[in-house]
């Protein structure tokens, strides 16, 4: 459970391989993020929304004969002040209780899932960049810990922030967020591309404030991501600047492996790669990568633990 959206994985756990077989994926839009409000209060109505959500995945899950559940909270949830009330909330009106683990505890179970996904050795040193609707999450991995790590509140929401601003700055047209993610979907890219990408934009014109329809192009969605790109190019560096020496080898071997719904974002591999010189790729099935290391984690469950201080 995310800033912005939830996902689950349902899974056959296979003891004896220690390992587990996918039976079904899902993924909602709970916009806690679109609710929380300064300092740090998560509202009711993204109370109901991820009540409405998890009641919805457990009757999914359930139909098939689950009866095991692992939910985790990410995101906003973790840095909210009232995050035990939500909890408790959330418990009364599901019966599942949310456990809320820290930026670190993320990377580690994206990390995971990425190992199972890629099949990589359990002692191999790679670079995780998992970037969510809320927070981005960088971490260094080598045998099977985290090494270093840093978390930024740079990630999808900045994204669509960006693009909401350059429309109304640069074209005087008024839009909304969730407009402002189907353009990033539809031609948003890190860096240049070598055929431009053109999208029509339905919106408010800010001075007659009649509807209007514009055309915007990649070269546009270049230009608004600028910065909030720029800011995650300059957190991997610093990662990688406090990373041992003695990792070096593995990490120019096996990369920098990208996660989240921010790792769709066009280019961002290419972007990354050219800044710091390594390999940088896109995680098989990046938006399942931390259900996955949940998932992958069972097998040592007190990996989930956590108080609510975390």
């Amino acid at each position: 459970i995310g800033s912005y959206t939830a996902r689950m994985l349902v899974a056959k756990l296979l003891s004896e391989a220690r390992d587990f077989v996918p039976l079904l994926r899902a993924r909602e839009y709970i916009n806690i993020a679109d609710f929380y409000e300064k300092p740090g209060i998560i509202k009711e109505k993204a109370i109901e929304n991820t009540v409405r959500v998890i009641n919805k995945f457990l009757k999914k899950a359930k139909e098939i004969g689950t009866n095991t559940f692992y939910p985790v909270g990410t995101g906003v949830i973790r840095e909210a002040k009232n995050k035990v009330e939500f909890i408790v909330q959330v418990k009364k009106l599901t019966g599942i209780e949310i456990v809320v683990i820290s930026g670190e505890k993320e990377a580690y179970l994206t990390a995971e899932g990425v190992i199972h996904s890629l099949k990589l050795r359990k002692d191999s040193s790679f670079v995780i960049i998992d970037i969510g609707g809320g927070t981005t999450e960088i971490g260094v991995i080598s045998l099977g810990g985290l090494v270093v790590s840093k978390s930024i509140r740079v990630a999808g929401d900045r994204f669509d922030k960006a693009i909401v601003d350059y429309i109304n700055k640069t074209y005087s047209l008024q839009i909304g967020e969730r407009t402002a993610e189907e353009i990033k979907i539809g031609v948003g890219t890190a860096v240049k591309l070598d055929k431009e990408l053109k999208m029509l934009v339905k919106g408010k014109d800010r001075i007659s404030g009649l509807l209007n329809t514009i055309e915007v192009s990649s070269e546009d969605i270049r230009e608004a991501l600028k910065e909030p790109v720029k800011e995650i190019g300059e957190a991997l560096k610093q990662v990688l600047e406090e990373t041992p020496a003695d990792l070096a080898g593995d990490i120019v071997e096996n990369g920098i492996i990208l996660t989240g719904g921010g790792a769709l974002l066009r280019g961002l591999d290419k972007y990354l790669r050219e800044l710091v010189k390594l390999p940088v790729f896109v995680a098989e099935d990046p938006l399942l990568a931390v259900a996955r290391g949940t998932g992958k984690s069972l097998e040592n469950i007190e990996l989930l633990s956590s108080s609510l201080n975390e």
